[in-house]
């Protein structure tokens, strides 16, 4: 068993160049390196990850002549079609250059991309080398997304706004407005996206970064759309060694104002990496907060606002009314965060790498979802879970003020903090010796042992 780890010891990624696949690709990796796999990303020129943060691994760049336009207009499934058009050649040729220089001893086993890399797919096939498919999203996200081409045909979508609030057949306890629906709507870009990633045929197994504890009826579903076997061994934050794959640069000087608050007194407020917001709605966030009277650190990127020009986006006389009891950065280093005593909520987007974070720490939510992923977990999060609450999507400042003291200081915030301390003592035992996690990932190191042939 030695010896072929030895020959055939390269594992190759291949991660979507957005904040929330890179991260948890990266961290797939550095958990394989620490089982013995040597590690090269091949990744595209635009958002390119920092080769000096993972001086263990190799990276390579392949060409994704992604337009212009196509970056800017924040519409990511025409982004996603764009690299998968761009990148099959630029890959193709990269994986024969690497067969072609690798060594005796630093030969491929297996290539794991991306589910929305697909373009993967194919070029792996034609140099007859084992796959692996890899989901950022919760097992309940890649289900309900094969089955918008399902409700398609069935004549549920596109739906009328009348039908928001009415559950979707097959898929409780999501309504209509959950749905993993792209701001753009019901394109039939999105569903020929689905039917692409239904389209994959050389994939040996799938890992999927959840844990069996929150989704194990889900991801038993998960096993009879896919072909070999399932993989849940997350939350990967908790098992990768402590490193940052952010492509903004942290702000740790906001932990140092933490250490100066109470004890779960703090609402920490991050809408991610990709979502947008517009000025008004920023008015609302910035009274709603002040006027909770709780401490809150708040994260305002660059580029959150739609359209903005202004320097100054917060309203004015809202500095001086908070205080000392508001801390905002442009970015945080949100694991840190999430773990420290002071933080009591956390008002997110509902993306599923927060939202892992957030569950593995005990931190109960408010949800306010944008689009796709964000609004199945936030669901999940608020009636499976029940460790959050929804904002509505019109952001008003007495709606806000409102969820802070229901989540901060009511008996209704205690009981679902008491929730997402009793998941986080679970999910910890998960990753533990023996736990379910623990031994997807030892099953996962045996499969991509075994596509090595004798030596």
């Amino acid at each position: 068993m030695e010896r072929k780890r030895q020959r055939f010891n390269k594992v190759v990624l291949v991660p979507l160049p957005l904040q929330g696949h890179i991260t948890p690709m990266l961290q797939l990796g550095t958990i394989l390196h620490s089982k013995g796999f040597s590690i090269t990303v091949i990744h595209t020129k635009f958002n390119s990850p920092d080769p000096s943060k993972y001086p263990e691994f190799s990276f390579l760049s392949i060409p994704d002549n992604l337009s212009d336009q196509v970056i800017s207009s924040g519409n990511i499934i025409s982004l996603i079609f764009e690299i998968n058009m761009n990148c099959q050649a630029p890959f193709l040729e990269c994986l024969v250059r690497m067969t072609e220089q690798q060594k005796l001893y630093d030969e491929i086993a297996c290539i794991i991309y991306d589910e929305l890399m697909y373009f993967s797919d194919t070029a792996v096939a034609r140099m007859k080398l084992p796959s692996i498919t890899f989901c950022t999203t919760s097992a309940a996200t890649f289900n309900a997304r094969l089955d918008l081409l399902q409700l398609k045909e069935e004549g549920y979508l596109p739906f009328q706004d009348a039908a928001l609030q009415d559950l979707v057949p097959g898929l409780h306890p999501l309504r209509f407005k959950d749905l993993p629906l792209s701001r753009f709507g019901a394109t039939e870009d999105l569903f020929q996206l689905m039917s692409n990633l239904k389209a994959r045929k050389t994939s040996s197994a799938l890992v999927i970064n959840t844990v069996d504890i929150l989704e194990k009826s889900l991801l038993l579903q998960v096993q009879q759309q896919v072909q070999g076997p399932v993989f849940p061994i997350g939350p990967l934050h908790l098992v990768a060694p402590d490193s940052s794959s952010s492509l903004l640069e942290e702000d740790g000087s906001c932990i140092t104002w933490l250490d100066k608050q109470n004890r779960n007194s703090v609402i920490y407020v991050s809408l991610g990496s990709l979502v947008l917001v517009e000025e008004n709605e920023v008015a609302e966030m910035a009274w709603g907060l002040a006027n909770s009277k709780q401490p809150f650190l708040w994260v305002i990127r660059p580029g959150l606002v739609i359209n903005s020009q202004r320097k100054e986006l917060l309203p004015e006389g809202f500095q001086e009314t908070v205080g000392e009891n508001g801390c905002i950065v442009k970015w945080a280093p949100q694991k840190e965060v999430l773990a420290h005593d002071s933080v009591g909520g956390f008002w997110t987007h509902c993306g599923w790498n927060s939202t892992m974070e957030s569950l593995s720490q005990g931190v109960p939510m408010i949800c306010r979802p944008s689009s796709g992923d964000q609004r199945v977990n936030a669901r999940h999060i608020s009636h499976v879970w029940r460790v959050g609450l929804e904002v509505n999507d019109k952001l008003e400042r007495v709606e806000i003020e409102r969820a802070v003291r229901r989540l901060m200081g009511a008996k209704e915030g205690g009981e679902m903090r008491q929730r997402a301390i009793n998941l986080k003592e679970k999910i910890e035992l998960c990753i533990g010796e023996g736990g379910s996690s623990y031994n997807s990932s030892s099953e996962l190191e045996k499969l991509i042992i075994s596509f090595t042939p004798e030596c």
